[in-house]
């Protein structure tokens, strides 16, 4: 493989691609857990969805923070590595991230004090809006950015001007151009179920440590809801996305699925080894026609092969390949973690199985995997292009040498790892903590007690005299 400036520019942005988009995924599903959680405390006043709100809430800043310096920064590199992208995109692009700012983006700013700092300023009414003003804002973050990568894989309502720059036509073409709908459905739900089995994991850690309170409890049984719910209908997404894919990116689907010849009856890979420079699949597990029948619902349905496509128009087969089963081997995952919650469930020991609950502590990074392993499939499998059939990656890159890209890709590595670093240990930290309060566990299961420390009695003020000292 020859390194160039356009390679390394690639990978310095899918690294900080891959370091920003795990917080906004994650404070997408916080924000619309934590409105969850205090919504149904003002219905119902019992106190312990409070205590799991003010517990994730410090969490939530924190990944909130992170989130939007590493955007700020990621966003620097349309102007430095990839300027011409930039001119070229921007009469489209341009607008949609602006209004990404202008709406979302200020609107989770303007009510974030609030939900931070106003629980004891503002009524809960006002408070509980901030909260749901804050959610809604991360989800319509999620919206326009959804809309800005959609385009770049299936671009409608534009025309080139005399300068080979895209220029808008039609902005409700642009914005729910064909992949869109799909593409942010699916996005959605895997933040949903990425926070939910991150809640699920923690709950299982504090249960294994003997920490059966309510609010332990009531965070457990909550995520694995979420598990149980959740994960079958995103498999369902995950499928009418792919049926997109075939019909408007038919190579990125023979890269994912390891096809390189077109046929009828395909069978469905389950592994192997997709040669790409022999045009051919090896050592593979297969079900026969099984593939067919997930792209076209025909067990006879055809597919399309690699090899139809010159080579440099395909993308990195073995990359996308492995990547897309990652991503669906852990969605399976899932499932099978959710159905085994609801037999705990129904014989009424969820909350005493700590073979499951090592496993959800397994589980906990799965949904941030699958949403990176997925970002992979999407991004390498759009390539040669930056703006899918139009624009191709190593037009799109800013002329500059190779010297000065891999100087700034040195330095993201090391700020990031030191930075971001930092803030996820801090975050795991605070996650250790216990969310019940000293009262709602018996004394014996309470730090002080389980070190053989006896706690002092409580003084008596009166035994004190105005003047200082012991009466």
């Amino acid at each position: 493989m020859d390194i160039d400036a356009a390679l390394i520019a690639r990978i310095q942005f899918a690294f900080t691609v891959a370091f920003h988009i795990i917080f906004p995924a994650f404070t997408i599903g916080l924000a619309s857990y934590l409105a969850v959680l205090q919504g149904v405390y003002l219905w119902t006043r019992e106190e312990v969805y409070m205590t799991v709100y003010k517990y994730w809430l410090k969490i939530f800043a924190m990944a909130f923070g992170m989130g939007v310096v590493s955007g700020i920064v990621m966003a620097y590199q349309f102007g430095t590595n990839w300027s011409v992208f930039s001119e070229k995109t921007g009469p489209v692009l341009g607008p949609l991230m602006g209004y990404e700012v202008l709406t979302a983006f200020f609107l989770e700013a303007g009510f974030l004090g609030i939900m931070l700092f106003g629980m004891k300023r503002v009524s809960e009414k006002v408070h509980f809006a901030a909260t749901c003003m804050v959610a809604f804002g991360t989800a319509l973050s999620g919206f326009w950015i959804l809309s800005v990568n959609s385009w770049m894989n299936t671009p409608t309502g534009f025309a080139l001007n005399d300068y080979g720059q895209f220029i808008p036509l039609d902005w409700i073409e642009v914005i729910f151009n064909p992949s869109f709908p799909y593409r942010f459905a699916h996005m959605m739900i895997a933040a949903y179920l990425a926070t939910a089995f991150i809640v699920g994991s923690v709950g299982a850690y504090h249960l294994l440590r003997n920490k059966k309170g309510k609010a332990t409890q009531l965070m457990f049984s909550m995520a694995m809801w979420m598990a149980a719910i959740v994960a079958p209908i995103q498999l369902l997404v995950g499928h009418m996305h792919g049926e997109n894919t075939l019909e408007y990116q038919p190579a990125k689907i023979a890269a994912m699925e390891g096809h390189f010849e077109r046929q009828r009856g395909a069978p469905l890979h389950l592994f192997g080894w997709p040669n790409q420079d022999e045009g051919k699949m090896e050592s593979a597990i297969s079900i026969p026609k099984l593939g067919s029948w997930v792209l076209t619902g025909d067990w006879d349905g055809e597919v399309p092969g690699l090899n139809e496509f010159d080579r440099d128009e395909q993308p990195n087969s073995p990359m996308v390949f492995f990547s897309f089963r990652i991503m669906v081997g852990l969605g399976i995952l899932m499932i099978f973690t959710g159905l085994v919650s609801l037999l705990l469930r129904w014989g009424k020991a969820l909350y005493a199985s700590p073979l499951f609950h090592k496993w959800a502590i397994l589980m906990g990074p799965s949904g941030l995997i699958a949403i990176l392993t997925g970002w992979i499939t999407t991004e390498v499998g759009r390539q040669p292009y930056t703006v899918y059939g139009l624009l191709r990656t190593s037009d799109s890159i800013s002329p500059i040498a190779l010297p000065g890209v891999l100087g700034s890709f040195t330095a993201f590595v090391i700020v990031y790892t030191i930075v971001f670093g930092a803030g996820v240990y801090y975050m795991l930290k605070m996650m250790r903590r216990t969310p019940e309060k000293p009262g709602e566990l018996s004394d014996e299961k309470l730090p002080i007690r389980s070190a053989g420390i006896t706690p002092a009695p409580a003084l008596d003020k009166n035994s004190f005299s105005p003047e200082g000292g012991k009466k």
